[in-house]
Parts: C-alpha cells; structure tokens; sequence
C-alpha cells in the first residue's frame, strides 16, 4: 500500500478492481476541513479518464504490471501493431489502450508493453524520443522581448512548441511524457 503523498503521474494502481494510471494529481487544502487529493485517472484497459477526489490519508494499492521490451511495427486505422522482442509474437492495441503517447509512435521504436495477470493493457514509451520536424514556420530574430516559441509539425503528426531557431528536417528530442521539446538532437 502507498500514501496519497507518495503518488507521481505515470505510477499505476489498483482501484475498485479496475487498473488505472495517474495522468495528473493536485493536492487540495480547505478552510477547516482536511486536505483532500484530486486525482486525474486513465482506465488502462478502456482508455477513459475519470477525476476522483481522496483524503489524504487514504492508501492506494500499487499495481503489478509486467514489463516487457517490443518494437512499434505500424498503424492499422485505430489499431497500433507491436511485435514482441523475445518471442516475435506480434499483437495490436488500440489508441485509448496506448493514450496520449500515441502522439510519439514511429516505426521501429522499442517499448516496454505492459502485462497484468497475463493480459495485454498498455505499452509505456521512453521517456524521450527523437522525431524530426516535417514543416515549421521560419523564425525571424527580434520578434519577441524573450525567447519566444513557434508551432512545428513531426513526422507522427504531433505538433509541439519549439523556440524559433528550429527549421523544417531539425531532429528533436521530445517529452513522451509531457509533449515538451527538449533538445535538438545531433
């Protein structure tokens, strides 16, 4: 069992017999009442998101997921198709199994699926991937008092913020977890 404090996004737990990831959580303190915790949930094995809210002094079960390496093949309409490193077993998920990392999916990346009780629910990408930037507006210097940011499209699809210097074919280091530029790659 794990305290409300000790909860991070990303962490997987066991509640009312159905597998849910922590998306995000806030911490709640009242006038006179007791704190409270407001946690934003993703059903692992259906894909919807649900706000609970929990005393703080409440204890959650963590869950046991077996983690295994596979590698992305392809995308077939909403199903994703995954091939097992060891066996070479191939299997497909579809896109509120994988969630928002989906966004990040190219062909060729390997990632850990998640296994619970023998059943298939999720794969976890890593967490920083390198995409590069199919289209992009050009930066021009001066245009803002700081540094300033501009939209570019990546080869998934996903669209992200990037600083102006960045040009349409620059290969990216991005946050699969919070969808945040972090690096030009080399």
């Amino acid at each position: 069992m794990i305290d409300s404090g000790e909860l991070r996004k990303g962490m997987s737990i066991e509640l009312d017999g159905k597998l849910y990831q922590v998306v995000d959580f806030n911490h709640i303190k009242v006038g006179r009442g007791s704190a409270q915790m407001r946690l934003r949930l993703r059903d692992i094995r259906m894909g919807g998101v649900t706000e609970r809210s929990f005393q703080s002094t409440e204890r959650f079960t963590p869950a046991r997921l077996d983690h295994r390496p596979a590698q992305y093949l392809y995308a077939d309409g909403t199903s994703y198709c995954f091939m097992d490193n060891e066996t070479y077993e191939q299997f497909e998920l579809d896109a509120g199994q994988i969630g928002e990392s989906v966004r990040f999916l190219k062909e060729g990346l390997t990632v850990d699926v998640l296994r619970h009780g023998g059943s298939l629910v999720s794969v976890e990408l890593p967490t920083a991937v390198s995409l590069a930037v199919t289209q992009t507006d050009p930066g021009f210097k001066g245009n803002t008092a700081t540094g300033g940011s501009k939209p570019a499209t990546l080869e998934t699809g996903a669209i992200v913020q990037v600083p102006l210097f960045i040009a349409t074919g620059d290969i990216l280091k991005i946050d699969t977890r919070t969808g945040q530029y972090l690096e030009k790659a080399s």
